[in-house]
């Protein structure tokens, strides 16, 4: 019986080569998550809580966002800034922050205002196809 032949390094090259554009697509859709996750009274304040993913192949070393948080009436009420501090490549990580003289049940909506800071490869790698999403009642823009 005769086997066909085959030239291996034709094939691995062949392999790379496919291989290659969804390895790309991958980089290029890379982008950080932000989910607001929970919300909870906690003495007079408000304890908000993320889950986030930056979805990079590198590492933030920190991320601060301004956010503008408004009532259920779709007023401003504050502004603040949620200091993410660093986000590893590929790793989620929950950040939680308390708003003091926020009851919980008054907040209506908040908005993703943009980076105040973010120390990564590239400069607009906190904010390029941010991806929002909120397990509450509270819808988060940006």
């Amino acid at each position: 019986m005769n086997l066909p032949s085959f030239d291996i390094p034709a094939l691995c090259a062949l392999a790379i080569t496919l291989a290659a554009p969804a390895q790309a697509e991958t980089v290029q859709g890379a982008h950080v998550s932000l989910e607001l996750n929970a919300l909870e009274p906690v003495d007079g304040a408000c304890r908000i809580s993320f889950l986030i993913q930056n979805g990079h192949t590198n590492d933030i070393a920190q991320a601060v966002y301004e956010a503008v948080l408004f009532d259920t009436e779709g007023r401003v009420d504050r502004m603040t800034l949620f200091d993410f501090g660093d986000l590893p490549a590929a790793r989620p990580r929950v950040r939680q922050f308390l708003v003091a003289g926020l009851a919980c049940s008054d907040l209506g909506r908040l908005l993703i205002n943009g980076a105040e800071t973010c120390e990564a490869d590239s400069a607009d790698a906190c904010t390029q196809d941010l991806d929002l999403r909120s397990r509450t009642d509270v819808e988060i823009i940006g």
